[in-house]
């Protein structure tokens, strides 16, 4: 089993200013899954550490990846092309390519769940079988 990460998440575990730092925070802690990034998330997280906080805090983070506290799920050919399918499934929202790869990773490693703050993708985005997503942290 695998806790796949959206930017927004990550990003408010490690900033502790963010809104919904405690929850995000907490959830990573308490996790006993793999805690997956897909790679085009890192590019996101990245510009927002740098724009919004520090270059410390992403130095930290990638320290935090390059222990092993994540796995990084990659982008190759293959999961390029399902990426740009969701993105042509769902060109109504728009889909950009970091929330299509987060949605793609779930689909390929089968699961039901997502820990993103954007709610206005994910309560629409839909697994092939089953319910819609579970949104996690789960807000009150």
């Amino acid at each position: 089993m695998a806790l796949v990460l959206d930017t927004g998440v990550l990003f408010a575990a490690h900033v502790t200013d963010e809104e919904d730092h405690e929850a995000c925070r907490t959830l990573l802690a308490d996790t006993t899954e793999t805690r997956v990034i897909p790679a085009p998330v890192l590019v996101e997280l990245e510009y927002l550490f740098r724009a919004r906080a520090t270059l410390r805090a992403w130095l930290a983070f990638t320290e935090d990846v390059a222990d092993g506290a994540y796995t990084i799920y990659p982008t190759d050919g293959p999961g390029l092309r399902a990426i740009a399918r969701a993105q042509k499934t769902y060109a109504d929202l728009p889909l950009g390519f970091v929330d299509a790869a987060v949605f793609t990773a779930c689909l390929e490693l089968g699961e039901q769940k997502v820990a993103a703050l954007d709610h206005r993708h994910f309560t629409v985005l839909r697994p092939r079988k089953g319910p819609m997503f579970e949104l996690l942290p789960a807000r009150a």
